[in-house]
């Protein structure tokens, strides 16, 4: 129920992005959602692709600082308070959440939430106890 992504470090310069992108091109690799985060000297990208090993190689060989970080997918209504009742819930269990981002699924019906948590099995616990779709790496990647 976990979900490999890969963090790359990158020096907030115009190309370094098209850089990342052009490599995992190159390699046939397919982004499935993304985040970027900035300072005025460096940017993180948050990568979910559909072959982490893959990704983790080829961009290490064109020397990109690379972590890969356990992160958990979260299926969520696609509607107006969909978000808050997945964070009270955790909120009310003692989970913290580092940093989300989300897209939506082809259908529309549903948005998938990519949380980072300080306790990750806690977290799965608590969220499919309480009826939530929490989905297996191999679903996203896949998607």
């Amino acid at each position: 129920m976990k979900v490999e992504q890969l963090s790359i470090f990158l020096e907030n310069k115009p190309g370094a992005l098209e850089e990342v992108t052009r490599i995992l091109k190159e390699a046939g690799i397919n982004i499935r959602t993304l985040s970027l985060a900035d300072t005025s000297d460096f940017g993180i990208l948050r990568l979910i692709v559909d072959d982490v090993d893959r990704a983790s190689q080829v961009l290490k060989e064109q020397g990109l600082r690379i972590n890969r970080t356990i992160v958990v997918a979260v299926e969520v209504p696609d509607r107006p308070g969909g978000l808050h009742s997945i964070l009270a819930m955790l909120s009310q269990n003692g989970i913290n959440v580092e940093y989300l981002y989300a897209f939506v699924e082809r259908s529309g019906e549903h948005a998938v939430i990519i949380f980072r948590f300080d306790a990750p099995d806690k977290a799965i616990d608590v969220l499919q106890k309480n009826g939530m779709t929490v989905l297996a790496g191999a679903k996203l990647y896949g998607l």
